[in-house]
């Protein structure tokens, strides 16, 4: 008989340990109560557990990231896979987050959770927890990724891009690695990690967002860049800055950039990324300000990477040379 893959379980709260009172939904649920609802994955692996915290995933912190992360590399070597249960509000965040600070993983680090708690008869909280354990325990997986509604999506890639429905996540600007029907894993890519797994141990909350919207104020931006180390500016289409009457955003750009600060330019669409040449809106300021550019990263690895590399790295060319460096499949397009 093959020997059973050890599995731990790694407990965060969110909907799927979530109970009902008069204040509403709140993750009270313990880890036994919880996979009580699927016996039946003990028939392929054995599954211990640990309740690392408790709560609703809205509030998430980088402590806490530091906490999971620190919690999975005190056992990485008495275990052959994690899953991790998580609220999907913020899951995308730490499934990125997570993709920095455990590098070169030959093992599977699995979040999962679901829309509706486990105990509903209508949820989907039991099939998104038996397809982790069975993911996880596939000797082809391996690297962070969030496992929902059937599909496996790389943890630098996935989105929440529906609030209510079953299939909650998408993956942006990259296939799905796979999918998972009838208890059978159909993969579409295969990973391979070929180096040691490295743990980082730092995070730079120090990070700034600013959403653009028409009319908006110039002195927010110069409030964000006071408060942080680097501010990602999150722009319409392909990525532009407002120039002309009313917007003074050029001066506050060229105030903060020659005393160090980083600058990021994302997009608000979700699809096909950014990019600063196309329109003079942007590549005026880019050839101008050097910014740095997001092209196809989602907005929660492009946080989750400004918080890893500015922990440990402060010089913009250096900040720069990283953001670039493809990391866990989180950018195709770079600087040439």
């Amino acid at each position: 008989m093959k020997n059973l893959k050890k599995i731990l379980l790694i407990a965060t709260g969110g909907t799927i340990a979530c109970k009902k009172d008069e204040a509403g939904l709140s993750p009270v649920m313990t880890i036994d109560e919880i996979l009580s609802y699927v016996p039946e994955v003990r028939n392929f692996c054995k599954v211990d557990s640990v309740q690392l915290f408790n709560i609703d995933s809205t509030n998430i912190t980088p402590a806490h990231w530091l906490k999971l992360s620190a919690t999975v590399e005190e056992n990485y070597d008495k275990y052959d896979g994690f899953v991790i249960l998580h609220g999907t509000d913020t899951m995308a965040y730490t499934a990125a987050v997570l993709s920095y600070l455990v590098q070169g993983n030959g093992k599977p680090i699995v979040l999962t959770g679901a829309q509706k708690p486990v105990w509903l008869d209508v949820t989907d909280a039991k099939t998104n927890l038996f397809n982790s354990f069975l993911y996880c325990a596939d000797d082809e997986s391996s690297g962070v990724q969030i496992v929902f509604d059937g599909k496996v999506i790389e943890g630098t890639r996935a989105k929440k891009t529906h609030s209510k429905s079953f299939n909650a996540f998408s993956s942006i600007n990259f296939p799905c690695l796979a999918v998972i029907r009838d208890g059978k894993i159909m993969r579409y890519a295969r990973k391979t990690q070929k180096k040691p797994v490295k743990f980082y141990h730092g995070l730079n909350e120090k990070i700034g967002l600013f959403k653009l919207i028409p009319g908006a104020n110039a002195n927010v931006l110069n409030f964000l860049f006071e408060e942080n180390d680097a501010v990602i500016i999150e722009s319409f289409g392909t990525g532009g800055i407002p120039e002309g009457e009313g917007y003074d955003f050029g001066s506050v750009i060229d105030k903060w950039s020659k005393k160090g600060k980083i600058l990021v330019m994302c997009t608000q669409v979700e699809n096909e990324g950014s990019d600063m040449t196309v329109y003079k809106v942007g590549k005026s300021f880019k050839d101008k300000y050097d910014f740095i550019e997001s092209y196809d990263m989602t907005l929660e690895a492009v946080v989750a990477k400004l918080m890893w590399i500015l922990s440990f790295e402060k010089t913009r060319s250096k900040v720069k040379k990283l953001f670039y460096k493809t990391v866990n499949d989180d950018i195709l397009y770079t600087e040439q």
